[in-house]
């Protein structure tokens, strides 16, 4: 076992955190430069001397046991390696046995100490939005991987999309990490999938008893939730939330309601300011009068995460603006209920003036998280190997499907799952992804483009959720994904401070006793905005944008 699992030695010596960092950058340079070392002369542990061949993959070469412990930055993830068919299946083939670890308490403080340590893991996993995800690599704690694979594995660039290295690439010309559920722009056209999540949902059976009202102006909204309040507040044995928004003020009621209304994100090259858009503003005043006229309550700014899953499941919403992917398993309950037609279907919801289509959110190449080598890992070789076999078309079919004749079969030339495991995902979901680990439960490099095309048909009340979404996506909005600033810039400090305090105003312009005192609230905002910096954002955010826009017009 690694010496890095000794983690709690430096827990205890988390107070001198900030001195230690503090130390000068001589000792980083020397940890960083001895492990470049070891990769510039060709002598891992476990590698070879010898030529590669840049048209086979490296792992086919050597299948020798080997350890590498991946580090996934989620500390809900609740799978472990060796157990399930899938993972056993992989290391017998690869040679490659992996020790996954999770955080058990902040996922930037454990990084810091592992890096303080010089002991990381081998693999690590990490949303870009965490403060140690550029750390990483600006202090040299990881491998760029195109180094290692010009010199272990120049399969790498075989089956890694070219758009997701050039679009990750860094000023200094290096490649650190890969993400997983990347999507160009020609992917999602040629595909279809575009991993577009937002919808706005109703109850199917309670919408169409109500006449299947026009929910798309501030005044139909209004009418319908009136038309809730006076003939539907109860319906079916159940008292009925009229409305929730995922994510609340943070969220759901800002960039949520805002792509709906096609609030476009720049204007003639200069980044738009969306919170002052004017149809924006107008449907924000539709929820304060509805909350003046008691159509709508703030429980959906204040209800727990338990409290939204107990509501959903028994159907108790009118209408969501909700990510659809987190009404699955609702929506599989209320089918299989009593009430078999009350599950929800995604409908066209809030537009601006002029009835502009939305602009749903789509997959971007950003991905979700990405995936480093450490210059702790002894063994580059073997993992950038490993990454390249997990990124190929074969080893995604591996790590979902399982194994070909046990799990699933080759049918016209393409494989399908067996019956019995599409059965068992939605019937004994514990053992498909514990005992198996099929489909998504080993998904740190899934490639969605890939994987989608043999994922198990959903059911109707599923599918029509996904297909509103894919058909609404605003495919060429992945552009703009994670503009903001983060770490502890004076820019991204602004931000988080705008942010809070945005969260915070929300409410209060809903709950707001008259459009005037909205206004007067929504002014004040502004003005403190401004008190916190954010010409910092706006100067950082159009940076980002007019850097990433030229990238990729090269």
């Amino acid at each position: 076992m690694k010496k890095w699992k000794r983690l709690a030695a430096f827990v205890m010596a988390a107070a001198m955190l900030l001195g230690i960092a503090a130390c000068s950058e001589a000792e980083t340079s020397e940890t960083a430069g001895g492990a470049e070392s070891s990769a510039e002369t060709g002598t891992a542990a476990g590698g070879s001397e010898s030529a590669v061949n840049p048209d086979e993959p490296a792992w086919k070469s050597n299948t020798e046991p080997v350890d590498l412990t991946w580090f996934i930055g989620a500390s809900w993830y609740p799978y472990t390696w060796g157990d399930s068919l899938v993972s056993q299946y992989v290391t017998e083939k690869t040679g490659v046995n992996v020790e996954i670890v999770t955080p058990t308490g902040d996922v930037n403080e454990e990084l810091s100490l592992m890096m303080i340590s010089g002991d990381l893991p081998d693999l690590i996993s990490l949303g870009s939005w965490e403060s140690s995800y550029n750390t990483l690599y600006e202090g040299g704690y990881v491998y760029a991987l195109n180094e290692l694979a010009d010199q272990y594995d120049p399969y790498f660039y075989n089956v890694v999309d070219g758009s997701v290295i050039k679009w990750h690439t860094k000023e200094d010309g290096n490649l650190y990490c890969i993400p997983n559920d990347a999507y160009g722009e020609d992917q999602m056209r040629e595909t279809g999938m575009t991993a577009a999540t937002q919808t706005f949902l109703v109850r199917k059976d309670l919408y169409e008893d109500m006449g299947s009202p026009d929910m798309t102006t501030p005044e139909g909204f209004l009418e319908a939730l009136r038309l809730l309040k006076n003939e539907y507040s109860t319906y079916k044995g159940e008292v009925i939330t009229p409305f929730y928004a995922q994510g609340g003020s943070g969220y759901g009621l800002s960039t949520f309601l805002q792509n709906f209304l096609a609030v476009p994100y720049e204007v003639d090259g200069t980044l738009y300011d969306r919170l002052t858009d004017p149809d924006y503003i107008e449907w924000l005043k539709m929820f304060r009068q509805a909350y003046e006229e008691g159509l709508i309550g703030i429980d959906f700014l204040v209800d727990s995460e338990d409290q939204v899953t107990e509501k959903a499941n028994n159907g108790r919403y009118f209408c969501m603006l909700r990510e659809w992917t987190g009404m699955q398993e609702a929506n599989t309950i209320l089918a299989q209920s009593e009430n078999p037609d009350s599950y929800y279907i995604a409908i066209d919801g809030p537009t601006n003036a002029d009835g502009d289509a939305p602009m749903i959110f789509p997959g971007s190449l950003d991905g979700w998280m990405s995936c480093f080598i450490s210059k702790s890992c002894e063994n580059p070789d073997r993992a950038i190997a490993f990454l390249t076999y997990l990124s190929s078309e074969e080893g995604q079919r591996d790590i979902f499907l399982g194994v070909e004749g046990e799990t699933y079969d080759m049918v016209d030339g393409e494989p399908v799952m067996k019956e019995e495991f599409v059965d068992m995902m939605t019937t004994d979901f514990d053992t498909f992804s514990n005992q198996y680990g099929l489909c998504d439960t080993y998904w740190m490099l899934r490639n969605s483009v890939i994987v989608d095309q043999w994922r198990p048909e959903s059911e109707p009340y599923i599918q029509q959720m996904s297909d509103w979404a894919d058909e609404h996506a605003y495919i060429e909005g992945g552009i703009y994904n994670n503009l903001e600033p983060t770490g502890d810039s004076d820019a991204a400090i602004a931000a988080t401070r705008i942010n809070q305090r945005w969260q915070e105003v929300l409410p209060e312009l809903i709950t707001a006793a008259s459009d005037e005192e909205f206004d007067q609230i929504f002014n004040d905002f502004l003005a403190d905005r401004d008190s916190y910096g954010y010409d910092l954002v706006v100067e950082y955010e159009q940076n980002l944008l007019t850097s990433r826009q030229n990238l990729m017009a090269e």
